[in-house]
C-alpha cells in the first residue's frame, strides 16, 4: 500500500510540474534582441499607444507606403486617389530610414556624417523611422509656430498626422482609411531591441529586472533612446554680416548644400528657387547673407517662411537639434569657397 501511494505521489507531482510549465515557459519570458520593443514593453507592463495596429494589413501598408513617398494611392475602392498635398509629399521633409548613430542623445555632426556615409537627405523633421515608437511629437518650441494646433498634436500621432497633411503642407484632411494606411506603413518602421544597440549582458540584466521590476526595466529600455524628438528655435546671429562665432568647415557645408538644401531646391523640386552648383547662385546666396529676408541662408534655416495669399507652400524652419550653428557656419563656408 505504501509502495502504491508513492507511485501515486510521484506522477502527481509530475503532472503538476508539467502543468505549471505549460503556463509559464521560459523561453517567452525571455526579451531577445529581434523582439519589437512595443511588445517588450507591453509585456513588461506598459500599455499600447493609441495608434498602435496589431498585424498591420500588407494592402494597408502598401497604400500607406504610397501615401507617404508619392502623395496619393489606389483606395480600398479601386479608384485613384486625390493627392494629399499638391505642393509636398511627406519624404519632402522627413526621412524613413534610421538617421542617428546614437539614439540617446542629440548630435548633428553624428547626424550629418550618417547622412553622408549612408547617403541620406539631411531635413528638418524628423525621421518617420522609430515614430509609432515616440511618446509625443510637434516638442517644445514647435508651439511657437503652430500655437494651439500642437495641443492635440503633441500627444496623438494621428492628431500630428493631421496637422502635417493639413498645415505643414498645406494640404487636404486624410480619410479613415488613409490614416490607417499611413499609420500602418509606420508600424513597418518600428524600432526592435537590436536598434537600441544592447549587448548581451544589457539583454541579461533587462531580463533580470523584468522578473523583479517592470518599471526599472522599461525605465532602463527607455534610457537607450529618446521618447521624443526635442525642438529648439534657435536665434539669428548678432550680426548676419559676421555670423556665429564658428569657423565653418567648407566639407561639411558641401554635404549639407547637396543632402539638405538641394534635396527640395532642385529643377523638379518642391521650391520654386533652384539653388545649383553655378557661380551665379553662390554669388545670389552671399550677396543676400546679410539681409533681413527669407533670401539669406540665417533667415531661412532658423524661421524658416510661412504661408502667404497666392503662395501656399512654406519652407519649415531647421531646429537648433536639426542643424546647428556650426553647421549653418559650414554652410556659409562652402557657399564662399566656391567664391574664391
Amino acid at each position: 500500500m505504501h509502495k502504491l501511494n508513492y507511485k501515486y505521489w510521484v506522477i502527481f507531482s509530475l503532472s503538476f510540474l508539467i502543468l505549471i510549465f505549460s503556463f509559464t515557459p521560459l523561453s517567452d519570458k525571455e526579451i531577445t534582441p529581434k523582439q519589437n520593443l512595443v511588445e517588450v514593453l507591453k509585456s513588461l507592463g506598459q500599455d499600447y499607444p493609441e495608434h498602435y495596429i496589431e498585424n498591420p494589413d500588407s494592402l494597408d501598408i502598401k497604400r500607406g507606403y504610397d501615401l507617404i513617398h508619392v502623395g496619393k494611392t489606389t483606395p480600398p475602392d479601386g479608384f485613384a486617389s486625390k493627392a494629399i498635398s499638391r505642393f509636398y509629399t511627406c519624404t519632402s521633409c522627413h526621412n524613413v530610414e534610421r538617421e542617428d548613430p546614437d539614439l540617446t542623445l542629440v548630435d548633428q555632426d553624428a547626424r550629418l556624417e550618417y547622412a553622408m556615409e549612408n547617403k541620406l537627405p539631411y531635413l528638418q523633421g524628423t525621421t518617420f523611422w522609430g515614430a509609432v515608437n515616440k511618446e509625443s511629437w510637434y516638442n517644445d518650441d514647435y508651439v511657437l509656430k503652430y500655437g494651439s494646433l500642437v495641443e492635440k498634436a503633441s500627444g496623438s500621432l494621428k492628431e500630428s498626422i493631421h496637422l502635417c497633411a493639413t498645415v505643414c503642407s498645406q494640404g487636404r484632411e486624410l480619410e479613415d482609411w488613409e490614416m490607417k494606411s499611413i499609420i500602418s506603413y509606420l508600424w513597418s518602421l518600428q524600432m526592435k531591441m537590436d536598434d537600441l544597440d544592447l549587448g548581451e549582458k544589457e539583454i541579461d540584466y533587462i531580463n533580470e529586472l523584468a522578473e523583479s521590476d517592470s518599471d526599472s526595466a522599461i525605465a532602463y529600455i527607455k534610457s537607450h533612446y529618446l521618447t521624443k524628438s526635442p525642438a529648439t528655435f534657435a536665434e539669428l546671429p548678432e550680426s548676419k554680416e559676421k555670423g556665429y562665432p564658428m569657423e565653418g568647415r567648407p566639407q561639411f557645408g558641401k554635404a549639407i548644400y547637396e543632402l539638405g538644401c538641394q534635396h527640395c531646391h532642385h529643377a523638379y523640386g518642391e521650391s520654386d528657387l533652384v539653388l545649383d552648383n553655378s557661380i551665379l547662385t553662390f554669388k545670389w546666396l552671399k550677396k543676400h547673407m546679410p539681409e533681413n529676408s527669407k533670401k539669406s541662408i540665417y533667415e531661412i534655416i532658423r524661421n524658416g517662411s510661412y504661408s502667404e495669399l497666392g503662395h501656399k507652400e512654406y519652407m519649415p524652419n531647421y531646429t537648433l537639434e536639426k542643424m546647428s550653428h556650426q553647421q549653418v557656419e559650414d554652410l556659409r563656408a562652402y557657399i564662399e569657397s566656391n567664391l574664391k
